[in-house]
């Protein structure tokens, strides 16, 4: 999970192990939410990654799943909540 100082997180998968990884989110939607931030905080700011699950044995398959069921369990492709555009958000309320 790469949670931004926009207030928003993506959730991805990093099938390879790098630590440079930070996700593929659109990156106009995040420039365009950065725009709104204070002038100071889009000068200095960390992003942040959290690693909710991993496996050394887990097939791509299964490492869809996982994605799917973190972008599912935390609402990070909610546009409110975050960056992921798929599966596309159904608002129910």
């Amino acid at each position: 999970m790469i949670s931004y100082p926009t207030g928003k997180i993506y959730i991805g998968k990093d099938s390879v192990g790098s630590f440079r990884y930070f996700g593929s989110p659109d990156i106009s939607v995040v420039n365009e939410d950065f725009l709104k931030l204070p002038k100071q905080a889009q000068r200095k700011y960390c992003v942040c990654k959290e690693i909710l699950w991993e496996s050394e044995t887990a097939t791509e398959e299964e490492l869809s799943k996982q994605e799917l069921y973190f972008i599912r369990k935390y609402g990070s492709n909610n546009p409110d909540i975050g960056y992921n555009r798929f599966p596309p958000f159904k608002n129910e309320g």
